[in-house]
């Protein structure tokens, strides 16, 4: 088998290119299929009746995106191996009603998106981005990549016991960014503007999925500079990860004994439960139809299905230094120490014993070093799209990441090794 290319520091270059090309997940997924296409994939509509045609494709669902690489000769039962991720992040999402303001400030009217930290999003310089849907059934992407919004904290003076008794925010009230001046609020003042940014006539646009996203790009960190922070890690960097790990599997010229899929959903932020989401029909529906489009029979789809192996790939939770508290006592993930293995036994992760020695093989052949992590006892554990894959689809699944700070914030911290690491890791379980 021919040796697949290293990721470096090089590739963590190109991840911070990658967040700050992808403020939202429908721009996350059109820069996963930019990236596919140089690959050699093609897209395919899922509205057409697919080919036996070996090489790579993929489908793009509004901020989903699965791609797959069909080896030469590959049998109809062949199984997969799926790298998980999700393009979603946690943040601050326009109204249907966007146009709001009050004492001379113009304003726009957001909703809550998933479980950010809310007071990273103060003060804090904020652009907007997403899709517009127009008249004519189309749709287009907007970026307003520059200071446009802002929602401003409350000045000390006005509340003196904030340092004593801590920040509180009422979502409705104190989260609402502004961005003019003005006492002549107007509908449709907001989508205007946007039509005027993305080229758009007046009055075609009528329906949106905005959202905001801090315009500080990513940048290296630290002494050394062997941090990076940035905006939307949770998961971008497992998107970009899996995006190059796919890549690399599909144009190294070995010969693969499964299919490697990239599978990367929206909405894990809110429970994943949509049609572009893990616990949709999306997945099983592209990996049933390729077998079939390969002459398979149900048999076949039951025997592919039974040897395929899912890695969800998501940020995990490294050692804090002022609240190592909070951590098990025995599990301490440190950055730039490798991908961590998720483990839980109450099935919050869908690591088993099996699903370990399946990443432990691919982190050897890769030479990538892996920590394990494990909740506090005491404490509530998150979980990820690695549960609902298993149970959905009935596949063996192994929840995995990149160790991090801040999760949830408006702007996180990884190590600068730690994506080209997870890269590493991946392309080798794609190959098998």
């Amino acid at each position: 088998m021919s040796e697949p290319p290293r990721f470096d520091r090089g590739h963590t270059d190109d991840l911070m290119t990658f967040l700050a090309a992808s403020p939202t997940p429908y721009h996350a997924v059109a820069n996963v299929a930019q990236r596919l296409e140089k690959a050699g994939f093609r897209q395919v509509a899922e509205t057409d009746a697919w080919d036996a045609v070996s090489g790579g494709a993929y489908v793009l669902r509004g901020g989903a995106v699965i791609a797959w690489y069909v080896p030469e000769g590959a049998d109809a039962h062949t199984p997969f191996r799926v790298v998980g991720a999700h393009t979603d992040s946690p943040n601050l999402r326009v109204k249907p009603r966007p146009d709001t303001g009050a004492h001379g400030w113009r304003q726009v009217a957001v909703e809550i998106y998933g479980g950010p930290l809310l007071n990273s999003w103060l003060d804090r310089d904020l652009g907007l981005a997403g899709r517009l849907s127009l008249r004519d059934g189309s749709s287009r992407l907007v970026n307003v990549d520059r200071p446009l919004l802002r929602v401003p904290q409350l000045a000390i003076h006005l509340d003196r016991n904030v340092t004593a008794d801590g920040l509180k925010l009422d979502k409705q009230r104190h989260l609402q960014p502004v961005w003019g001046l003005g006492s002549d609020v107007r509908d449709g003042d907001l989508i205007a503007f946007l039509e005027q940014e993305a080229g758009l006539a007046a009055g075609s646009v009528t329906g949106w999925d905005l959202m905001t996203h801090s315009v500080e790009p990513p940048a290296y960190l630290g002494r050394d500079q062997d941090l990076v922070a940035g905006p939307r890690m949770d998961n971008l960097l497992s998107v970009h990860a899996g995006t190059a790990a796919l890549a690399a599997a599909a144009t190294t010229g070995a010969r693969l004994s499964s299919i490697p899929v990239l599978a990367a959903f929206d909405h894990e932020e809110t429970g994943s439960q949509s049609d572009t989401g893990a616990d949709g029909p999306l997945l099983g529906t592209v990996l049933e139809r390729s077998v079939f489009a390969r002459g398979g029979t149900l048999e076949d789809r039951a025997r592919a299905f039974a040897g395929t192996v899912c890695l969800s790939s998501d940020t995990g939770h490294a050692v804090h230094p002022n609240y190592a508290e909070r951590h098990d006592p025995t599990h301490h993930p440190r950055v730039n120490g490798g991908p961590i293995l998720k483990v839980n036994v109450n099935n919050r992760y869908a690591t088993d014993g099996s699903g370990r020695a399946v990443f432990a093989a691919a982190c050897e052949r890769a030479d990538v070093p892996f920590q394990s992590f494990v909740s506090n006892n005491s404490m509530p554990c998150g979980t990820t799209i690695g549960p609902i894959t298993a149970a959905r689809h009935g596949i063996r699944t192994v929840d995995i990441g990149a160790a991090i700070l801040s999760m949830h914030s408006a702007r996180e911290l990884c190590g600068a090794d730690d994506p080209h690491l997870l890269a590493n890791a991946l392309t080798a379980f794609l190959r098998g």
